[in-house]
């Protein structure tokens, strides 16, 4: 592994998944680090996502299937999708390019791509977890992703050939033979036209991982200012960044301004990237796509919760066990910076656990309520490295859109190494 000097400096503005994978990955290169939030680590799109470590099916929502369901996801009461229209020109133009994008070309070059970097960030993280000894609720027991009518188990297959001539291991596979794979799926098998079963995938508590990487970067030197609110960039020579200026954010205690300087600066702050970026001078196509997850208690001998990862196509819905929880996320709104829980998405989800599964997994604060704003791009790929017309010392980590937590390691490790050339 090639090290730096460690008298180089950065700056990850972000303590989500993506700006811990990079900390990470530049701390092993020999830089000093300063990690900056506003929040805890993981408080943004991390720490309540779907759990799901999806290697090897990384369908984007950008297809060419989107076109003949547009009139249903925008207009359904039901919808798992939910488009808000604002005076706004980012979500115009950020909805017009996901439309360009929905295509069966695209989608195949963004298929291709999503799973090159998908097992790179396999890899890595499974590196990480062995040498940093991470409790995360790691498993590894597949996923089934469901479909309830012909017409989008086809697709499905479609997909399912896609990847495996990326070396994806995958199988088309019965209602009957998906109770067989999980019993779980038993009381709603009557609804299951068939499924795609992927034997290799996982799941982790992101929440953990988040939490784990902050104590051991910490105690190793990795300075860390959280509560921050980042107020605004200074630059120096050439237009690079020289500072960036921070305000404190803890409830009740008095407001304190500082400024850190560094070398180079990684913004990684999910969506709030965008905008940053663009006070810079670059143009970063990513816009929140809202979804939102509940967890549920799911002991040991809890036979109607699933240990296979399971994908409701139709719902858009993902079920992951987690220990002895259960974690039920989905739905994906385009409604701007809104993070409100209405009460009948969580409803939604809380059905989904009924229908599927046949349990009432009760209601309130028994559900955990969460919703987080997953920094998406209109093709899917993820935005990282420099960006032309911003400064040559800004780097972007951001764009993952739902599949944040299964390619930020390997997006955060090629990013530290281009950073180092």
């Amino acid at each position: 592994m090639q090290r730096i000097g460690i008298d180089r400096h950065a700056c990850v503005l972000g303590a989500g998944i993506a700006g811990l994978a990079t900390a990470y990955a530049l701390e092993r290169q020999g830089w000093q680090v300063t990690v900056i939030d506003q929040g805890p680590v993981g408080g943004g799109a991390s720490g309540g996502n779907g759990a799901q470590l999806s290697y090897s099916y990384v369908q984007p929502l950008a297809d060419a299937s989107v076109w003949g369901q547009l009139p249903r996801l925008l207009f359904s009461p039901d919808s798992p999708l939910k488009l808000r229209p604002q005076w706004s020109l980012s979500q115009w133009r950020w909805g017009a390019a996901f439309l360009a994008a929905c295509n069966d070309a695209t989608s195949r070059r963004t298929t291709g791509t999503l799973l090159d970097l998908a097992a790179h960030s396999r890899q890595v993280f499974e590196r990480l977890r062995e040498r940093e000894g991470l409790d995360c609720d790691f498993t590894r027991t597949g996923k089934l992703v469901l479909y309830r009518s012909r017409e989008a188990l086809a697709a499905g297959e479609r997909q399912m050939a896609l990847q495996r001539a990326w070396g994806c291991e995958q199988e088309a596979v019965s209602a009957a033979r998906c109770v067989e794979l999980e019993p779980a799926l038993a009381h709603g098998a009557d609804r299951i036209v068939g499924a795609i079963h992927t034997p290799s995938e996982c799941a982790a508590d992101c929440q953990q991982v988040c939490d784990g990487l902050h104590a051991r970067l910490a105690a190793r030197g990795m300075r860390f200012l959280l509560g921050m609110q980042l107020q605004g960039f200074e630059r120096g020579a050439h237009g690079a960044i020289s500072a960036v200026r921070l305000r404190s954010s803890a409830p009740g205690a008095p407001s304190v301004e500082t400024r850190v300087t560094a070398d180079h600066f990684v913004l990684a702050l999910g969506s709030a990237s965008a905008d940053w970026a663009a006070r810079l001078g670059a143009s970063v196509p990513v816009y929140p796509l809202k979804g939102y997850s509940i967890t549920v208690d799911a002991p040991a001998g809890a036979a109607w919760a699933p240990r296979v990862n399971v994908t409701d196509a139709a719902r858009k819905v993902v079920f992951a066990r987690l220990g002895q929880r259960l974690r039920v996320a989905g739905m994906a709104e385009l409604v701007g910076d809104d993070r409100s829980i209405p009460a009948d998405r969580i409803e939604r989800l809380r059905a989904a656990v009924a229908a599927v599964l046949g349990h009432d997994p009760g209601e309130g604060a028994r559900l955990h309520p969460w919703t987080g704003m997953r920094p998406a791009t209109p093709t899917g790929l993820p935005v990282a490295g420099r960006r032309s017309g911003g400064p040559g010392n800004l780097w972007l980590h951001t764009g993952h859109g739902a599949l944040g937590f299964t390619l930020s390691f390997g997006t955060g490790e090629r990013l530290a190494e281009a950073m180092g050339r």
